[in-house]
């Protein structure tokens, strides 16, 4: 079995008994981890996709170390100027070793399904009720948002107007 987890902005293929070294974690040398974010978990028999996550899924995880990687240099240079600035780097990482991956349960699943349904039900009933016309500030559109502004009320407006006539005929076919 596998599973594909995110940690520290990157994607890892995992499977038990795999060490892995990733962004540092807030965690000592022994200390267990939960890595909650699972994309995938596959076997020979199936395989999930979370969208974007599995819920209730999780890769149980124990540190081995902490400690930084090998030094990167930075060298910058311009030619015939005598400038140059060297500086060196050292990423922090930690070693976890797999443990434990475990699909989710059934019971989170159907709590997630459950709120789902009443929450489109909502959407639908609060469409076809149209919104309060709102008070505009024309005076910070720009010429061509006036333009689509007036079209999607049918008020034909040329490009060719000056902004404060845009302005003056759009109040104008408001009011009427």
């Amino acid at each position: 079995m596998y599973a594909i987890v995110e940690t520290g902005g990157k994607q890892y293929r995992v499977s038990e008994g795999d060490i892995i070294r990733v962004e540092r974690l807030k965690a000592e040398a022994g200390e267990s981890v939960i890595l909650d974010k699972v994309l995938i978990i596959g076997s020979e028999a199936e395989t999930l996709v979370g969208s974007p996550y599995l819920d209730g899924a999780f890769v149980e995880t124990e540190v081995l170390e902490n400690g930084k990687g090998k030094k990167v240099i930075i060298f910058k240079y311009k030619a015939k100027k005598r400038y140059r600035k060297k500086q060196g780097h050292r990423q922090p990482y930690t070693d976890l070793e797999i443990k434990k991956i475990a699909k989710s349960g059934g019971k989170s699943e159907k709590k997630a399904e459950k709120p789902a349904a009443p929450a489109k039900a909502k959407a639908e009933s609060e469409k076809p009720q149209p919104a309060p016309e709102k008070e505009f500030d024309f005076n910070a559109m720009t010429k061509a948002a006036l333009v689509e502004f007036a079209g999607a009320r049918g008020i034909e407006l040329s490009m060719r107007l000056k902004k404060d006539e845009m302005i003056a005929a759009i109040e104008e076919a408001l009011n009427e």
